[in-house]
C-alpha cells in the first residue's frame, strides 16, 4: 500500500499536525514548522521537539516532511528580498533539524521582473549560499514542481535539470512531483501511455530517483493552464486515471504522498479522510515498470540551458492556496 497522508496545521504546536494526521488516517504527515505567511517565528524549544517526536512514536505517523514559507523567493532579482529568502531558508532547515525532519520543500521561486535563465542563476546561488551556513545540518531541500503561472520556474522538467546542473551540492537535492502543477503545466496523466510518457521525460531531465516526495491534488484548471488550483481527488480537471496509475506504480511504494486538497468537511465527513478513502480504493495491485525503468537511478542526461518561453501580457507571480497553520 502506499505511504498516504497530507498537510495539516501546526495550530497549538507542532505535535498537533501528528494528532490531526492521526484522526485522519493519515500514515505521514506535511507541516509548516511556522506561521507561512510571516518572516518571524519563535523559536522551536526543546520540549516542543521532543513533544514532536514523541507524538511520532506514539501514533507511528512517519515519513514528517515540512514546507517552506510562501514569503520565500529564491529566484527574486530584488537584492534584499534574494537575501531575505536566503536567509529565512537556512531558518526553515535548522527548525526542521531541531524536529528531526529530513527534508523541507519549497518553490524555486519567480524571476520576476528579470529572465528565466537569470531566476535559474539566482536560485543556484541561493541554494549554494543556504548549504554554505547549513552544512552540518542533515536536512535536505526538495524542489518542487510548480504549474508555471506567472514567471514562476520549475514547471518545466529542464528548470530543475538546470538547477541541479548548476549547484555544488546536487546530493543535498531532491524533487517534490505535485500531480496538479504538473498536469497545469503541460504534462499530460490520464491514459497510461501519457502517464508513462511524462514520467520518461521527467527520467530524461532529472532522473526518477530525485523524487523524495508526491503532492496529491487534482486540478480545478485544464492540462496546461499554468494555474495553481487543486481540487479533491478526482473531482477535478484529472480524474482519478492519473492517480491510479501512479498508486500503482510499484517504483513509488516507499515515496511518501502527501494530499494539499481543501481543507473542510462535506456531509459531516473530513475533506482529508474522504480524499485518503477515495486514493485507497484506487489501489488494486502494483503494475510493474518496464525492465529498464524498474530502479530509480540518480542520474541524469545532460540538457541544454532552457530557453525562455515566449508569453503574452505583463508577469505574474505564482498563485498559491493558503493553507492553515
Amino acid at each position: 500500500m502506499p505511504i498516504l497522508g497530507a498537510h495539516m496545521s501546526i495550530a497549538g504546536g507542532c505535535r498537533r499536525a501528528v494528532e490531526r494526521a492521526e484522526a485522519a488516517g493519515c500514515d505521514c504527515v506535511q507541516l509548516f514548522t511556522k506561521n507561512n505567511n510571516q518572516w518571524k517565528a519563535k523559536e522551536i524549544a526543546p520540549d516542543e521537539a521532543a513533544e514532536f517526536q514523541a507524538a511520532l512514536a506514539q501514533t507511528g505517523i512517519s515519513h514528517p516532511i515540512a514546507h517552506d514559507s510562501y514569503l520565500i523567493n529564491l529566484a527574486s532579482p530584488d537584492r534584499r528580498l534574494w537575501k531575505k529568502s536566503v536567509d529565512a531558508m537556512v531558518v526553515e532547515l535548522l527548525r526542521a533539524g531541531q524536529l528531526g525532519i529530513p527534508y523541507v520543500i519549497t518553490h524555486p521561486g519567480a524571476f520576476t521582473t528579470s529572465s528565466e535563465s537569470r531566476g535559474l542563476r539566482r536560485v543556484i546561488a541561493a541554494l549554494d549560499e543556504i548549504y554554505a551556513q547549513v552544512c552540518g545540518i542533515p536536512v535536505d531541500c526538495l524542489l518542487e514542481t510548480t504549474a508555471g503561472q506567472g514567471t514562476s520556474l520549475g514547471w518545466r522538467f529542464e528548470h530543475l535539470a538546470a538547477i541541479l546542473d548548476g549547484v555544488k551540492e546536487p546530493e543535498r537535492l531532491g524533487v517534490c512531483f505535485d500531480t496538479c502543477h504538473v498536469f497545469a503545466a503541460g504534462y499530460p496523466l490520464g491514459t497510461r501511455s501519457e502517464y508513462r510518457a511524462t514520467l520518461r521525460a521527467f527520467e530524461a531531465a532529472v532522473g526518477l530517483g530525485r523524487i523524495k516526495a508526491f503532492h496529491l491534488n487534482d486540478s480545478l484548471r485544464p492540462l496546461g493552464s499554468r494555474v495553481d488550483r487543486h481540487a479533491h481527488i478526482g473531482r477535478g480537471a484529472m480524474g482519478l486515471e492519473p492517480f491510479r496509475h501512479l498508486l500503482g506504480d510499484c517504483r513509488f511504494r516507499n515515496v511518501p504522498m502527501y494530499l494539499e486538497t481543501p481543507k473542510g468537511t462535506e456531509d459531516g465527513v473530513d475533506c482529508d479522510v474522504r480524499n485518503l478513502a477515495v486514493l485507497r480504493g484506487l489501489v488494486l495491485k502494483p503494475s510493474r515498470p518496464p525492465a529498464a525503468q524498474a530502479e530509480l537511478p540518480q542520474r541524469r542526461r545532460s540538457r541544454p540551458p532552457p530557453r525562455e518561453p515566449e508569453r503574452d501580457g505583463p508577469p505574474r507571480t505564482e498563485g498559491r492556496g493558503r493553507r492553515s497553520v
